[in-house]
């Protein structure tokens, strides 16, 4: 019984070592081509959807850095009528919040109302610019999935033809095109749409947090000028 072991090892070991061997990149191959474009088309997706993601948060990162005496230097400067001082500190440090205390300083000595609708418009356009591209992330998390089951509906078709055509004869193997291609992109579709959702939803928390402080920052911006000299 060892002696046939043995003898047989290599065998056994091939054996158990195709079985195996079914990778991904088999499964898609094995899809056809319908399944390997629906699968091409989603890889694109989720490369899109990882580069807007690092894209966006490295700079939602950089954009909620403020340093802690920026608002203390701001009030010294202000309060001691050195505006061009506190505008040229607002400029040195190019984050959103120093932009808007900066177009602040820029209409001080017109009526408060003037000076909070800068405000405002300035706070605007840079949540448009801290929320660029982000919308694409949602729409790749809806259509990615939607995208995965249309192979799915396309491999049911395949099946579906190949059992009109066995003439009463089916075989699985015939049905497997049409199977893989059905599974392979219904998990794709979902894999790329879920990171999608994840990282847009993180994008979304990270976005807020820095409007919060540049709300923050504006409304203790006003209170400032709002004091009694």
């Amino acid at each position: 019984m060892i002696s046939f072991f043995q003898e047989n090892k290599e065998l056994i070991e091939e054996t158990v070592s195709e079985e195996k061997t079914l990778s991904i990149y088999k499964l898609i191959m094995d899809g056809g081509l319908g399944g390997q474009i629906i699968i091409a088309l989603l890889f694109i997706l989720l490369a899109v959807a990882l580069y807007i993601y690092f894209e966006r948060f490295f700079a939602i990162k950089s954009a909620s850095k403020v340093d802690k005496n920026f608002m203390n230097q701001i009030k010294d400067y202000v309060s001691n009528g050195k505006l061009e001082s506190a505008d040229a500190l607002c400029k040195s440090k190019n984050s959103p919040t120093s932009r808007l205390i900066g177009k602040g300083i820029s209409r001080i000595g017109k009526p408060l109302e003037d000076i909070n609708t800068a405000i405002e418009t300035a706070g605007k356009l840079e949540i448009y610019q801290l929320e660029k591209n982000v919308s694409i992330l949602a729409t790749i998390a809806g259509a990615a999935p939607m995208i995965g089951f249309l192979g799915t509906v396309i491999g049911m078709i395949v099946a579906i033809h190949e059992i009109a055509n066995a003439g009463g004869q089916i075989d699985i193997k015939m049905l497997s095109d049409g199977l893989y291609t059905a599974m392979t992109t219904t998990v794709a579709g979902l894999i790329v749409g879920i990171i999608a959702y994840i990282t847009y939803n993180h994008l979304v928390v990270r976005t807020n947090k820095v409007v919060y402080q540049m709300e923050a920052k504006s409304v203790e911006f006003l209170d400032l000028l709002n004091e009694p000299v």
